[in-house]
């Protein structure tokens, strides 16, 4: 058996920064001490082609998330579950990429 000893030297000031807190009465925390990000905004939309097909997937800008952590998901799955996302034709243009082309 192991026995770890921490001295109060040992330990370190941690200086936090103001702007990374979110206010915990904003956030549904559940039993498990977990939460589901919500969706706010789609900011960009991709087609990437294979070779038998093409699939399609759009940045998604999360709730208490700054941009540049927004994630690419596959559209067909969020138009699914967050279909008001989709409602106004507010997703930003197409960008084709394909997986074979050559620079």
């Amino acid at each position: 058996m192991v026995h770890m000893v921490f001295h109060i030297s040992m330990l370190k000031k941690c200086m936090g920064d103001p702007s990374l807190i979110i206010p915990t009465e904003d956030i549904s925390i559940n039993d498990s001490l977990s939460y589901e990000e919500i969706p706010i905004q789609i900011l960009d939309r991709q087609v990437r082609k294979l070779r038998t097909k093409e699939v399609a997937s759009v940045k998604v800008l999360w709730r208490n998330q700054i941009v540049e952590e927004a994630t690419w998901e596959a559209e067909e799955d969020m138009k699914k579950r967050y279909p008001h996302l989709f409602e106004f034709g507010e997703i930003p243009d197409q960008c084709t990429y394909s997986l074979f082309s050559t620079f």
